[in-house]
């Protein structure tokens, strides 16, 4: 049975290939994925490694994770599933400023001279 393995920390110029090329060292790869940014189509910097069975992913856990690696240093360990993620941080991450709830905004008001 193959196992999926999560490879963080790539350089940015690591291509499918390349990344394919370096974990076939380790045994026989079924698959090589670099996760790129939908916007730009640049890569993310992490992909995902599936080799064909358990004792080459073991393999290839122990020769890259922590190991240069075109200049970096890699993070490989076992994919975990999608649904055994902790949930991500809700609320945006940044306030918009001291005007919470039914506050002033609009046109600023100005003089009212004329009755």
């Amino acid at each position: 049975m193959s196992k999926k393995l999560y490879i963080g920390g790539l350089p940015y110029s690591t291509t499918q290939d390349g990344l394919k090329d370096a974990f076939s060292q380790a045994g026989e790869v079924e698959s090589a994925t670099i996760i790129t940014d939908k916007m730009t189509g640049r890569s993310r910097g992490f992909g995902f490694v599936e080799m064909v069975n358990d004792e080459d992913a073991e393999k290839a856990i122990e020769m890259w994770n922590g190991k240069d690696f075109e200049g970096r240093k890699l993070t490989v360990n076992e994919a975990r599933p999608m649904g055994d993620r902790p949930p991500r941080r809700t609320g945006g991450g940044f306030s918009r400023g001291g005007n919470s709830g039914g506050g002033r905004g609009g046109f600023g008001g100005g003089r009212r001279d004329e009755y």
